[in-house]
């Protein structure tokens, strides 16, 4: 993955690891953040953190990729699809500040894995439990939507997360692109993917090796205005994923993570 310093375009300096916190994860959040791989990803993002939608002009934009967020105990990873524009392209944080992740944090609070129902800053102090998130691209892409071999260019980091979340035995993919990202992590990683390749499904299961995929429709604002995926929905796939990770209570489901593990 090539990566170099990101271009100045009036948004927050990201942060750096000091050596009191220099974690693996942490390692490559800083190699997240500082690439720029795919020329239309970088284009777009800085452009749209340069030139704000009025409701945020007053804001700096956070601008540059995501590293995942979460407890680096997690049994559970959770992969969504790319950050929004004036989510957390805006906020530096993933599924923060729009809809999406409205809809997701109000589900992890109501299953137990996260200490609060809605997130609308990085700096707010939410703490996950049992859970990581991450997703398939880092970068906002124009339209929400990435394509392949952006993905594909994505995908050593993602492959990297896993293998560093040592404890993760049930990944929740969010959508038919995230499924196939997570198959094609587990492949990356050596694990023998079944031919035909499992097929994505709301609620649909496939193990491969030590893992265990449970896919949920991603939370965007398509699905759930429409009623495609509602709270009721989602929330029973993350507790079935809960039950297959063995995270049967909230109190068994191991200590908070702090803000900033593995995230900007």
């Amino acid at each position: 993955m090539t990566s170099g310093e990101p271009a100045r375009v009036g948004v927050p300096e990201a942060p750096r690891s000091t050596s009191a916190q220099v974690t693996p994860l942490a390692r490559l959040g800083d190699e997240i953040v500082a690439c720029r791989r795919c020329p239309r990803l970088v284009a777009w993002r800085e452009a749209v953190a340069r030139d704000k939608v009025a409701r945020f002009a007053a804001e700096s934009y956070w601008g540059r990729p995501l590293p995942g967020f979460g407890d680096p105990d997690a049994r559970i990873l959770l992969i969504g699809l790319a950050p929004a524009a004036h989510g957390g392209n805006r906020t530096g944080r993933v599924f923060t500040g729009d809809r999406s992740g409205d809809f997701l944090w109000s589900a992890l609070h109501a299953t137990g894995m996260a200490d609060r129902a809605s997130s609308r800053r990085a700096d707010d102090g939410l703490t996950l439990r049992g859970e990581y998130v991450a997703a398939a691209v880092r970068c906002a892409p124009p339209q929400n939507r990435p394509t392949p071999a952006e993905r594909d260019a994505c995908g050593p980091f993602l492959v990297r997360e896993l293998g560093l979340l040592a404890a993760v035995r049930v990944i929740v993919p969010l959508g038919g692109f995230s499924w196939e990202a997570a198959l094609r992590t587990l492949a990356a990683l050596g694990e023998a993917v079944p031919r035909p390749r499992p097929r994505f499904g709301h609620g649909g299961e496939a193990s491969i090796g030590p893992y265990r995929l449970v896919g949920s429709y991603h939370p965007s604002q398509q699905n759930t205005f429409t009623g495609r995926l509602t709270p009721a929905m989602f929330e029973a796939v993350l507790r079935r994923a809960r039950e297959l990770a063995g995270l049967s209570a909230p109190e068994a489901s191991g200590r908070l993570s702090a803000p900033g593990s593995g995230a900007p």
